[in-house]
Formats: structure tokens, C-alpha cells, sequence
């Protein structure tokens, strides 16, 4: 693993892709400790995530409106593949989510891009940087997807065989849209045992050093990848999920494998992409208008919880900053009297 501080010569664009609640928070951390460089606008932390997100919260409610505006949602279980939008409607978001990256990350060398949507939505954000002349390195967090159900449960109420189902549509388009790139896949629960480990295989598979693996950084790290970010168990038979259990844990054995060792046969996964292309044409009329209505409703309640939080943030900055100044206030009375009574 490299511990030099020195930037690596040529800019890269880091995405971290995969499903909701897979680990892609902790990954992220990791990254931006490392050197890579988080956008202006990023989700704190709330009862489901104290650390934060690191989300960048304006990009995932431009996502979700893309989403929309394909009549999908980012439940969608059937938001594979890509639906482009009519030519010149997909133009204008495209420039949309240009404008939109320029705003969050500037002229940033080593921009890094966490919103699990950006899965589903691949070739949109990979035209994104390459109008922008950055290549991608991409990161795929690997977890059991009973542990993703099993927050996606406290969080949302999602029956396991949703949640379950669209770990692969995620997992799947993530795979798909990356292909090409310099990737890595990281098994989450290896990443909390070895990290050092683990950033090793991301630096050999994307070829290139993480922009600044300082020992400073390595002591970040080493804080805030603890044992206590497990918080769902991964325990139990995947394979016994009704419906889509054993298409999940074909799914999720090739991902296993590709998190510690070479990149198995791509057929199980277009098998099991070709399974859910079938359930789509069986069911999607019913169940995707469905998802895109309460995205829409709950796009709504997001913007206005942001704005809340934002609030919020303010306020605290506020109050920490009028405690500072009445402290030094109380100093500098306290000066003041000691050289009165002084003479």
C-alpha cells in the first residue's frame, strides 16, 4: 500500500458504485481521507448513518427527478438497463448533471462521486466526465444482501424479497456500466478486518496510488474503521428468499468471488441479468409507475428535510460561534478586572 504523500500525476474521477446501505459510506470515508476529494453539498449523518453519508445530497435529488422523468424510482426493481429519454430530453439533462457536477466539484483533480443512483444511471455520469476530460476509477462495495435488507427494513419497510432484488439491479447495472474502467471490487466486511488490505487491491486494480495515503491519513482511518459499522447481520440462507433467492445468490456468489480474486466468467450474471429482464415484462406495469408516484411525493418530503437539516446546521454554527465569542468575552472582562484591581 503506498504511504507517499506526493499526488499522483494524472487526475481520475472516483465513483463509488453499488447498492444503498452496502458499505459505499464506509468506502467513501476511506477515500476521502486518502486524498480524494468530496463535493460541496454533502448529506450528514441521522439516526441511520451517525458517521454521514458523505451523499452528495443536490446530486441524489437530481438523480431521483432522471429517475422521474423515466417513470422509475431509485426502488425502481426494474431500473435496469439504462431507459434513455427521447434525444433531445436526455440532452438536456445530461447538461443539467454537467452543470450540476461543476457546481459541487469545481476544478477538483481527484473528484470522488458516491450516490448509489449513479449505478443505474452509468452512461448519463460517465458522458459527464468525459466532457469534463477526467477518466474514472470505480469502486464496487460488496455485502451480503441480507445485511442490505436488513437496514432497508429499520429504514424503509421493505419486504426482504425487495430489498433483496434490487441489491442485484443495483449490483448489476454497476457491474455493467464499469466494465471498461480500472475497478475494484472490496468486500465490506474486509474492509473493517484489513483495510490496509483492501486499499492495496484498490490501488493494484485501478493501477494507480490513492492521491495521499499519509501515515496521518492511515490514523483517520484506522478511527473510523471500526468493528461498530457492522450493524446488520449477514447471516442466513439467501438462497431461501422467496422468489428471488436463488437468482440473488447466484448474484452475489460472483460478486463474493470477484472481491478476492481474479473477475469470474461474466455468464452468471447475464443469466441473471436475462431473469429480470423476464420479471420485468411479467410485472414491471405494475410495479414501476408505482415506485416513480411515492418518488415523486417523497422527493418532495427529502428536499424539504434537507432544508431542515440545513437549518439546523446553521443554527449549531451559530450557537458554537456566539459561545466562542461570549468565552472570550469572559476573558478579556476577567483581564480587564485583574488590572483594575492590580492598581
Amino acid at each position: 500500500m503506498a504511504t507517499t504523500t506526493t499526488r499522483p500525476a494524472k487526475s481520475a474521477a472516483y465513483l463509488v458504485l453499488g447498492m444503498h446501505r452496502s458499505g459505499t459510506s464506509a468506502v467513501t470515508q476511506l477515500l476521502a481521507l486518502a486524498g480524494a476529494e468530496l463535493p460541496q453539498n454533502v448529506m450528514p449523518g441521522d439516526e441511520h448513518n451517525a458517521r454521514g453519508y458523505f451523499e452528495p445530497w443536490k446530486i441524489a435529488l437530481f438523480n431521483d427527478a432522471r429517475l422521474r422523468a423515466a417513470g422509475s424510482a431509485w426502488d425502481d426493481v426494474f431500473a435496469l438497463p439504462y431507459a434513455p429519454l427521447p434525444e433531445a430530453d436526455e440532452a438536456e439533462w445530461t447538461a443539467r448533471a454537467l452543470a450540476l457536477y461543476r457546481d459541487e466539484f469545481g476544478e477538483a483533480r481527484f473528484p470522488l462521486l458516491k450516490d448509489p443512483r449513479v449505478s443505474v444511471l452509468g452512461p448519463m455520469w460517465r458522458h459527464v466526465l468525459e466532457t469534463v476530460g477526467l477518466s474514472a476509477r470505480v469502486v464496487i462495495p460488496v455485502r451480503s444482501p441480507l445485511a442490505v435488507a436488513g437496514s432497508l427494513a429499520r429504514r424503509d419497510g421493505f419486504p426482504v424479497e425487495k430489498s433483496v432484488l434490487l441489491w442485484c439491479v443495483y449490483m448489476l447495472a454497476a457491474e455493467l456500466y464499469s466494465r471498461d474502467l480500472p475497478r475494484a471490487f472490496v468486500s465490506y466486511d474486509g474492509l473493517l478486518a484489513d483495510w490496509r488490505g483492501e486499499v492495496a487491491r484498490i490501488e493494484a486494480a485501478h493501477g494507480a496510488a490513492l492521491p495521499r495515503m499519509s501515515p496521518h491519513a492511515q490514523a483517520q482511518i484506522d478511527q473510523f474503521l471500526t468493528g461498530d459499522l457492522r450493524h446488520n447481520a449477514s447471516g442466513g440462507d439467501l438462497s431461501a428468499v422467496p422468489i428471488v433467492g436463488p437468482l440473488a445468490k447466484t448474484v452475489h456468489d460472483w460478486f463474493e468471488a470477484a472481491a478476492v480474486g481474479p473477475r469470474p466468467p461474466l455468464a452468471p450474471l447475464e443469466a441473471a441479468a436475462a431473469q429480470i429482464a423476464e420479471l420485468k415484462a411479467r410485472m414491471g406495469v405494475f410495479v414501476s409507475p408505482v415506485t416513480s408516484a411515492l418518488s415523486a411525493v417523497n422527493a418532495e418530503l427529502d428536499e424539504e428535510r434537507q432544508q431542515r437539516r440545513r437549518e439546523r446546521l446553521h443554527t449549531h454554527e451559530i450557537e458554537t460561534e456566539l459561545a466562542l465569542l461570549r468565552r472570550e468575552r469572559a476573558a478579556i472582562e476577567a483581564q480587564v478586572d485583574a488590572m483594575l484591581a492590580a492598581r
